[in-house]
């Protein structure tokens, strides 16, 4: 049984079990957990692997703390950079999607970073949509349903920003990626099918319908995708551009819908 007076043993123990920072780790379990009893159960889940957020319950994110259930995608660091491009790229957004939203981060950080804009989100995962709506309660709604066909059709056109967090890990790779992601979090938002691009071929396809002119998609991908995806939003009839963040491993491609704003 672990005691907030040794914090030394979770250290330790956290340490043992391959945490790279586990000094870190300890302090945010020993100041998330209210007794000993939760304080041993954090730290039997982290050991057993799952993720730190899942285990924490939330996720700092854009300076937000973001509720995360079990079996939620777990916002990346990375995507903070899309944020930071949906905003640059229209700071008088009305109207704001967040799709494939899992958490409802990007939408969340969104509506803080744009204070009085409309808020949709969507997933078509149960589990992340009750999530989300926890995290956007009285900033905007959120529905569950597959891409567009969750949304309201009267957003047709009126979209300013179209934030897509697809997954994009091609099929054969997702056994590769960490066992924290690929066992404790949902298939459906990492698998982007054979080349990783199915999902986003998808949003392309349609985004140009939802956007208002001079509206914008963006979406991350990885960089050796990055032409293919380009070449997809092309194809959409947008205006595509990659911008890169090295500090974050982050590419985000964006797709203009030519247009006044």
């Amino acid at each position: 049984m672990f005691s907030f007076s040794d914090p030394s043993a979770v250290v330790t123990r956290l340490r043992t079990a391959g945490c790279v920072f586990a000094e870190d780790e300890a302090g945010l379990i020993l100041a998330t957990a209210r007794t000993d009893a939760e304080l041993a159960a954090m730290v039997g889940r982290r050991v057993d692997g799952h993720p730190l957020e899942h285990v924490l319950g939330w996720a700092e994110f854009c300076g937000l703390r973001i509720a995360v259930d079990g079996g939620v995608f777990v916002p990346r660091r990375r995507t903070e950079f899309l944020v930071r491009q949906a905003v640059g790229a229209r700071p008088d957004a009305g109207v704001v999607v967040d799709l494939c939203c899992g958490s409802g981060a990007v939408g969340a950080a969104l509506a803080a970073g744009l204070p009085g804009v409309e808020l949709h989100a969507a997933d078509v995962d149960t589990v992340a949509v009750r999530c989300a709506r926890r995290n956007v309660s009285g900033r905007g709604r959120v529905y569950e349903g597959d891409l567009f066909a969750a949304l309201p059709d009267g957003l047709r056109g009126r979209v300013d920003i179209l934030a897509a967090n697809v997954p994009y890990v091609p099929t054969e790779e997702v056994g590769l990626l960490p066992a924290e992601a690929r066992v404790h979090e949902p298939l459906v938002a990492l698998d982007g099918g054979a080349d990783g691009l199915d999902v986003l071929r998808r949003v392309t396809g349609e985004a140009g319908e939802w956007l208002a002119p001079g509206g914008v998609l963006l979406f991350e991908t990885s960089e050796r995708q990055a032409a293919d995806a380009v070449e997809a939003v092309g194809r959409s009839g947008l205006v595509p551009h990659v911008a890169v963040c090295d500090e974050l491993y982050a590419t985000v491609v964006i797709g203009l819908r030519p247009g006044a704003s």
